[in-house]
């Protein structure tokens, strides 16, 4: 997801209604996190999606194991990530992001349920608290629910 104007525009007519959406949050970093969740509920409730089922997991490296176990439960349409890697002294953040990135996309295609990548990358909180603004502000979690229904939408036009 791109920052400022660059951002991609959800479709006018886009509507949730009717699908099941599952929240994969990390727990680490929990303040930016949080503030993620609130976006990605905001951006769901606004297109009418109303079964929403939450899924907790430690940290950004065991997003996709979850992911894979919430696409493969067949109970939902789409998933949403969330969780925040902030550039430490290691190489840690490179092996996280890395790592949670290229396993949501294994999870998606392979099982054939989107995934949205809600996950914030950066250098440093002030950063991360700018990508989960409040409302009217910019919030991955809430530009990753509107993915998240426009690709299920996809999904089931394209389907058999």
């Amino acid at each position: 997801m791109a920052s400022g104007d660059d951002r991609a525009l959800a479709p006018d007519d886009l509507d949730g209604s009717g699908l099941r959406v599952a929240i994969v949050r990390a727990r680490w970093n929990e303040n930016v996190v949080k503030r993620l969740d609130e976006g990605v509920r905001r951006g769901l409730t606004d297109l009418g999606v109303t079964e929403i089922e939450d899924a907790s997991v430690p940290g950004c490296f065991e997003i996709p194991f979850a992911c894979r176990a919430v696409a493969l439960s067949g109970r939902f349409d789409a998933i949403v990530t969330i969780g925040a890697v902030i550039r430490g002294e290691t190489t840690h953040y490179e092996l996280v992001s890395e790592e949670a990135a290229r396993g949501v996309q294994q999870v998606q295609l392979e099982t054939g349920v989107p995934v949205a990548f809600g996950l914030v990358t950066v250098e440093n909180m002030r950063q991360a608290l700018a990508r989960a603004a409040g409302p009217g502000g910019h919030n991955v979690g809430e530009e990753a629910a509107l993915v998240a229904v426009e690709m299920a939408r996809l999904n089931e036009r394209f389907t058999p």
